[in-house]
């Protein structure tokens, strides 16, 4: 693939044009199309044989009729049309040059020689998920306006979800929001348009809400916390309708996640609604994630009994060995999971002695391609080493957390890292502390 130039290769400068970018930014590709031929002379006709879209489609949308939103005709247009990845919201493209690729770089990160073999490693993963995942997707065939939907339609759209799930992996909300937020459009727009038996629609309502999460996540992970709430709120009512206890509890918990920081009293209430509303006969990965979520915003209100109940009430869930299908959105929820959260929450109550071991040997096996997750957790470390008066110890932590998100297109491990900072800038005599606050930056 990387030697193949296709004749609808667009022109460097063209894409460095601004209505291009603009183009590109809101992924209007109706006018990504008229530009290309336009200003390079490039035919629909070609755009359509490489691109392996209908030549009437591509008319259609070079005349503002209809959008592209999903995942594999987006990338297949970035590989048609030669759009780096970064300019799509996608990760970089097999064929990008290394040092031609667009790198979502957090603003003040700067990069040692050794973060910049890291960054690459991890673009390396990043390609692999993508290229993997995109083969791997299930093919559907979009019922036309007014058709009559399928009964397996449902199954195979959260498989779909499913596999598109394991993006958050590897990349971070800036890089997913678009392909998952394309993702509910396509949902919401079917169920508004075709034909369905109820049984359908309430399975359809239920994919619905899921995909709403998992747009949300990304949305809050990249930053954008108003459409987050917004996303998150529809999957709530989507799964309420739907009469998925399950979803409806996961809903609530991650508006729980976004409203502790702010109000800490909405942010449990809201937590512990959410563990009602799934009630005791959820999947034991269920009820142990909301007891997660609920015992989080007991420790950032400073309360420390009422966390560990919350604790012991996730360790018992996930103890229990019952046969219950699990949903796909759990499948991450784990012992190593609960032990993370357990030194995260000893942290924020100031519990250095108990966060720290916990911490420490769960990250022992915390692979480095879960670059995002992992230096956001080795944040909650550094803050414990800081309490702890270890300074040295946090400054090499910090150090390491800064290596692992450099590159990744998330702002949460740079907010994270923000207050520790502030801490180790009182300590800037300690050996070792004042190198990673140059890391760091301004």
């Amino acid at each position: 693939m990387t030697g193949y130039v296709p004749p609808t290769a667009l022109p460097r400068g063209l894409l460095d044009h601004v209505d291009m970018r603009a183009a590109l930014a809101s992924h209007d590709f109706g006018t990504v199309f008229r530009l290309a031929r336009s200003e390079a002379g490039i035919s629909y006709s070609k755009i359509a044989a490489e691109c392996d879209i209908k030549p009437e489609r591509v008319g259609l949308l070079a005349r503002g009729i209809g959008s592209v939103t999903t995942f594999e005709k987006v990338a297949r247009i970035a590989d048609a049309l030669r759009i780096p990845g970064g300019l799509l919201g996608l990760a970089p493209r097999q064929w990008e040059a290394p040092a031609c690729r667009v790198l979502l770089t957090p603003a003040r990160a700067t990069a040692t020689e050794g973060d910049g073999d890291e960054v690459r490693r991890r673009e390396f993963f990043k390609t692999t998920a993508v290229t993997g995942l995109a083969v791997g997707l299930p093919d559907l065939t979009r019922p036309q306006v007014g058709r009559r939907i399928a009964s397996n339609l449902p199954d195979q759209l959260r498989e779909r979800t499913a596999r598109l799930r394991r993006l958050d992996d590897v990349l971070g909300g800036g890089d997913t929001y678009r392909v998952y937020l394309g993702e509910y459009q396509v949902t919401k727009a079917l169920m508004r348009d075709a034909a369905y038996t109820e049984e359908t629609g309430q399975a359809l309502l239920s994919v619905l809400a899921e995909q709403a999460q998992q747009a949300g996540w990304a949305a809050f992970d990249g930053g954008k916390h108003a459409i987050a709430s917004r996303l998150y709120e529809a999957s709530h009512e989507a799964a309420t309708e739907a009469g998925d206890k399950a979803l409806a509890g996961n809903a609530l918990a991650f508006l729980a996640y976004q409203k502790v920081g702010g109000d800490r009293r909405a942010g449990i209430e809201t937590a512990a609604r959410s563990c009602a509303t799934a009630g005791p006969d959820a999947a034991p990965g269920v009820r142990a994630l909301l007891y997660e979520r609920l015992a989080w915003a007991y420790a950032v209100a400073g309360l420390a009994t009422e966390t560990e109940r919350a604790l012991d009430s996730a360790a018992s869930a996930l103890a229990e060995d019952d046969d219950t299908p699990q949903p796909d959105w759990v499948a991450w929820v784990d012992h190593n999971e609960l032990e993370i959260m357990s030194g995260r929450c000893r942290t924020e109550l100031r519990r250095p002695l108990r966060a720290v071991p916990v911490l420490e040997s769960a990250l022992a096996s915390y692979e480095d391609t879960h670059a995002r997750d992992k230096s956001l957790y080795l944040s909650w470390l550094a803050a414990s080493y800081l309490t702890a008066g270890e300074v040295e110890q946090a400054a090499t932590v910090t150090g390491r957390a800064l290596e692992l998100c450099a590159g990744v297109a998330s702002v949460r491990p740079r907010e994270r890292l923000s207050p520790v900072l502030r801490r180790l800038d009182e300590h800037r005599t300690v050996p070792g502390v004042a190198e990673v606050l140059e890391k760091a930056g301004p």
